[in-house]
């Protein structure tokens, strides 16, 4: 479905961009992941034929406009960009300080911001293109006590809308995949700081956020992975501009 098409998926060696990466890869793009750890990016490009790794730190304007330029240079022009990579921690508004405001921000919605714009320079000469950003449902409906990712995250939706608008005639979409708690690595590391703060075992922390999920249970990463897909393929040209919950029914 893919072949011959480059993707690029920041956040790209674990968790939720690294199963959207495997999914691309599978259906024959060429996937190019990033992240700031080496080793992991390597690490995953050797277990997944079609995974390309680049180390990049999305908070570096200057490093993302050089990177993205390299990858392509290597694999043409980015036909898919997944902007993942993000920051998921959360802290009350007295406990918020301007320094983990701005780090909430550079990451998640700066990050994004340069990621989307340094794709679109060699998306804009093709004749079919996907940018999809990981927002969460935080950025649909709050979170409580975590004030600045959900407004990192409400920003990502707004970003992503008005983008839709400016490339509504073009033969791009630009939508955002809004997952509820996921099981990946941000949630085993929220584990142990809920236990910290609420003084709960950390059985008790993760049982607090599965209960979060309607359904009962953590999402996979392949359930998001899937949605992903979806607004790659066949049939979703008119789906633009979207909020897509993965969330087991929140509302």
């Amino acid at each position: 479905m893919l072949d011959g098409k480059h993707a690029l998926v920041t956040g790209g060696g674990t968790g939720i961009g690294l199963a959207i990466a495997r999914a691309l890869a599978g259906a024959g793009a060429a996937v190019t992941i990033t992240g700031r750890r080496a080793d992991v990016l390597e690490a995953a490009a050797d277990e997944t034929p079609g995974l390309h790794p680049m180390v990049m730190d999305v908070t570096d304007g200057a490093a993302v406009e050089t990177q993205i330029a390299d990858a392509v240079s290597a694999r043409g022009p980015i036909a898919i960009c997944i902007a993942n990579a993000g920051i998921a921690e959360g802290r009350s508004i007295f406990k918020t300080d301007p320094e983990f405001w701005r780090q909430v921000m550079a990451t998640n919605l700066d990050g994004a911001y340069l990621t989307i714009r340094e794709s679109l320079r060699s998306m804009s000469t093709l004749e079919w293109g996907r940018v999809i950003a990981i927002s969460s449902v935080a950025g649909i409906k709050g979170l409580k006590g975590a004030p600045a990712y959900s407004a990192s995250k409400f920003g990502v939706i707004g970003l992503i809308k008005s983008l839709a608008q400016d490339f509504a005639k073009k033969p791009i979409t630009f939508n955002a995949i809004c997952p509820a708690y996921v099981e990946t690595e941000i949630i085993d590391r929220n584990v142990v700081s809920i236990s910290e703060r609420a003084g709960v075992s950390q059985d008790e922390a993760k049982a607090m956020m599965v209960g979060l999920n309607p359904h009962g249970r953590l999402i996979m990463p392949e359930e998001v992975a899937s949605a992903a897909l979806w607004l790659c393929g066949p049939g979703s040209d008119s789906t633009n501009g979207q909020t897509i919950e993965i969330s087991g029914g929140v509302m």
